[in-house]
């Protein structure tokens, strides 16, 4: 038989060294958050996962700039808040003032005194961009729409919207200082909105008509009708802003918000936000554990021997290879000491994913045991020494 080279056998061991020398990855480097292999050509970006919140791509995502008509998200989301505490119903008839009708821009030709539902004139914000809608809909919720932006700017500090500042209620910029926000705050916002699902039902249609079929609406955000999935939500654009947008979308139960800002033109600005959408899609999926209850846990020195428990809903996204290799752990004490509390934690259940902890749900007792009191305590001592 042949020997082998020297110089063979040399480098073969020299890479058995190496194998043997590289450290292995942790289990947090085997689950690392992947990364899209492109920059998005604007000025920033962000692509969220709705239900979670969890920022799956960020591009420069702090930076305050003009938003243009993506301001109107807000202006919506105050809006529906004010349907939630019953000060604005959707056939409230809202009249137009002057300084409705004086807004440029995209709008629905308001006349001065002209009377039209919230429901036409929400409508007509969400799938034409109506800035005259907008400020009717302002004055109407709040007297004035100074008042109105006053509420825009507290709810966004609510919000955590740290780079954010209003002027306005549509986002027109022209004589505006300071009317700012970022690409984070806007999926921050989003996020909020969309939890009105009637502003979906809104933001999916493609065309409608107000003013009893006289007038069309035509959706500004044309990924509606080209995007599988899309759902919403606002589309804007100014000299100062550029091309701005932020799209939810949903696909296999997993809703992603996607914010551009700052593209040189729609199609730019059209063609990022789907890269951003098709890369999230296919990276990522969502790990849902629904909720439920267990079986009743002994209760020491109560009124009742045991009570009920229960936990919630726990979601998680996760890299699409990842989601089945999720696991669990329950935490429960064989019993506890009454009283129990409606609601008091009594254990958790944790979920885990290659090794890394990804996070818990309390289990919680369903209803209230009291704690047996002195005479009730001797009364079941003496019953169990008579058998009865």
């Amino acid at each position: 038989m042949q020997k082998p080279h020297p110089r063979a056998t040399a480098l073969l061991l020299s890479l058995l060294f190496l194998l043997i020398a590289l450290p292995l990855p942790t289990a947090a480097e085997a689950t690392a958050t992947p990364t899209p292999a492109f920059t998005p050509n604007c000025k920033s970006a962000v692509l969220m996962e709705a239900s979670t919140g969890k920022i799956l791509y960020a591009h420069n995502p702090a930076e305050a700039m003009p938003p243009a008509s993506v301001t109107k998200i807000m202006t919506l989301l105050l809006v529906m808040e004010c349907m939630d505490a019953g000060t604005l119903h959707w056939e409230d008839t809202v009249t137009a003032s002057a300084r409705a009708t004086s807004m440029g821009g995209s709008q629905i030709f308001l006349k001065e005194g002209e009377q039209m539902t919230a429901r036409d004139l929400i409508k007509s914000v969400v799938i034409a961009s109506a800035n005259d809608a907008a400020v009717a809909l302002a004055e109407h919720t709040y007297g004035s729409e100074e008042a109105f932006v006053g509420r825009m700017n507290q709810r966004a500090a609510e919000l955590g919207m740290t780079a954010t500042h209003f002027e306005n209620t549509n986002g027109l910029d022209d004589t505006a200082q300071n009317h700012v926000t970022s690409a984070g705050d806007i999926a921050i916002m989003s996020r909020e909105l969309i939890k009105h699902t009637e502003i979906l039902e809104f933001s999916s249609t493609w065309m409608d008509t107000i003013r009893n079929g006289q007038f069309g609406l035509t959706n500004t955000n044309r990924l509606v009708r080209f995007y599988r999935g899309c759902n919403g939500l606002k589309t804007g654009s100014t000299a100062k802003a550029g091309f701005c947008v932020s799209v939810t979308a949903e696909r296999e139960g997993m809703t992603l918000i996607c914010v551009i800002m700052g593209a040189e033109n729609r199609d730019i600005r059209n063609a990022e936000a789907q890269k951003l959408l098709d890369w999230g899609f296919a990276t990522y999926g969502l790990f849902t554990a629904e909720g439920g209850s267990l079986d009743p846990l002994r209760v020491t020195g109560g009124e009742a021997d045991e009570v009920g428990i229960a936990y919630p809903q726990f979601t998680a996204v996760l890299p699409k290879a990842d989601v089945k290799a999720v696991e669990h752990t329950v935490t429960l004490p064989e019993s506890v000491k009454a009283p129990v509390r409606a609601g008091e934690a009594v254990g958790k259940i944790t979920y885990i994913c290659k090794g890394q902890p990804l996070g818990e749900v309390s289990i919680t007792a369903t209803e209230t045991v009291e704690e047996l009191g002195f005479f009730e305590l001797w009364l079941r001592i003496l019953r169990g020494m008579l058998c009865i």
